[in-house]
């Protein structure tokens, strides 16, 4: 597979492109260079995996369909490299630069861009017969292709006997009939109703989990975005102003465009559980005994402790109560006292999905990962935070910032720490810090 790098690419129209992309080095504004030219992009820097579904979002004039027809070699950089695996795609000749297009990068448009004289079994072919691939072979890619987007019956019909959203169907099945490693997607589904365009962005979330390409999909709905995209660079007026996944740009978005940008996103449908759990304040293990989680219950000041076994499997919770009931007994072991009635949630669960369990209990949620290790808890107060789009702006000097204030002032000891309590049987999130709000008291 082939990744893409952008490296301080410049895309300036008019008469002196290199005088204006001289000034903007210096510091000039995309405004202060229009008598030399238009600055669609300015000083853009991506990477972008193999394999990876980035998205480009922003608003029109943002530059983002300048970038991807840099991408593909439609439009040259006026300054920068626009790297395909170890090509350039500004030095290479006119044929290598064909044969990249034919061999190496799909492109999906806005509006289809069939032929309407072909059948739909002939357009979805037609990248291979550029390539020079015999006629039987491509009717049979074509054909697979064709199935994959739904349309497997459809191949004889023409374009003007399909609907809307079948026809870009086809446009998809072009681009994967080629089989090329990068498929380039200009609005792909913006021209599509509603209902239709999420059909087919399910569609292609199901292919690319098949496929594996390297997608870079361009859009100015930010759902569209969030939903697709495992990272979102945003466009402003040709640069480049956040790149991150969904939930870092709606947790921290860089500047006050992008925090109005992302302000009416519904923040429980994008952020997952890691991205808000908390470090849990008493975590004792299955085989310690009733003592010992009693005294990580009494170091952390909370009535009951998550219990895990040697591999940080979450088993369940103990409360002090009937550790004091078993320990009086010279009971030696948690045998019994383990609730293991505690609904957890995956660290990979939307936020959405958290409050129903959040609500049912008294205790913080504990979040596991895809080995049922305890990675976090999630108190309800932090649920509730999360629903709170971020501040981007400037607090007065002295004003204590949210982390501070969360964290009582007499607080030396991280609950973590306590006796009884392992290291590394938690992984906190980026933001984790000290509970909040004595996670698991009575």
């Amino acid at each position: 597979m082939t990744g893409l790098r952008v490296e301080g690419v410049y895309k300036v129209f008019g008469r002196r492109p290199n005088e204006a992309v001289k000034r903007l080095r210096d510091g000039a504004g995309r405004e202060d260079v229009r008598p030399w030219g238009t600055a669609a992009v300015i000083d853009a820097d991506l990477d972008i995996a193999s394999g990876e579904t980035f998205v480009v979002m922003g608003l029109s004039g943002s530059g983002k369909s300048t970038l991807i027809r840099m991408l593909n070699g439609l439009l040259k950089p006026t300054a920068g490299r626009v790297l395909l695996g170890d090509d350039d795609l500004g030095a290479v000749s006119a044929s290598q630069l064909r044969s990249i297009r034919q061999r190496k990068v799909s492109m999906v448009f806005q509006h289809f861009a069939l032929l309407p004289h072909r059948t739909v079994r002939d357009n979805a072919a037609y990248p291979l017969a550029l390539q020079g691939v015999d006629k039987a072979e491509r009717r049979q890619k074509a054909d697979e292709a064709l199935e994959m987007v739904g349309l497997g019956q459809w191949g004889d019909s023409l374009p003007h006997e399909l609907s809307g959203g079948m026809r870009q169907r086809v446009g998809l099945a072009r681009a994967l009939a080629a089989d090329t490693d990068i498929l380039l997607m200009d609005e792909a589904f913006s021209a599509l109703d509603p209902l239709i365009r999420r059909e087919m962005q399910d569609q292609l979330l199901e292919l690319q989990q098949t496929l594996g390409k390297t997608i870079v999909f361009i859009t100015h709905d930010l759902n569209e975005a969030m939903y697709l995209g495992d990272r979102i660079a945003v466009m402003r007026d040709g640069r480049v102003v956040q790149v991150g996944t969904s939930e870092q740009i709606l947790s921290a978005p860089a500047d006050d465009y992008v925090a109005q940008f992302v302000a009416d996103v519904d923040r429980t449908r994008v952020l997952t559980a890691s991205s808000v759990m908390r470090r849990p304040a008493a975590v004792a293990f299955a085989g310690g005994g009733p003592r010992l989680a009693l005294r990580t219950m009494r170091d952390a000041q909370v009535a009951a402790a998550y219990v895990v076994d040697r591999s940080r499997v979450l088993r369940g919770i103990v409360r002090d109560a009937d550790a004091v009931a078993a320990t009086r007994a010279g009971q030696e072991t948690l045998e019994g006292l383990i609730d293991d009635s505690l609904t957890s949630v995956s660290v990979d669960t939307p936020l959405a999905e958290v409050f129903a369990p959040a609500a049912e209990s008294p205790l913080p949620v504990p979040v596991t990962d895809d080995k049922g290790r305890l990675a976090g808890v999630i108190p309800r107060a932090i649920l509730l935070e999360a629903m709170v789009p971020a501040d981007t702006s400037t607090p007065p000097k002295g004003t204590p910032t949210a982390d501070q204030a969360a964290v009582p002032a007499a607080t030396d000891t991280d609950p973590a720490d306590a006796p009884g309590t392992p290291a590394d049987a938690t992984t906190a999130a980026p933001s984790a810090g000290r509970a909040t709000d004595q996670e698991v008291r009575a």
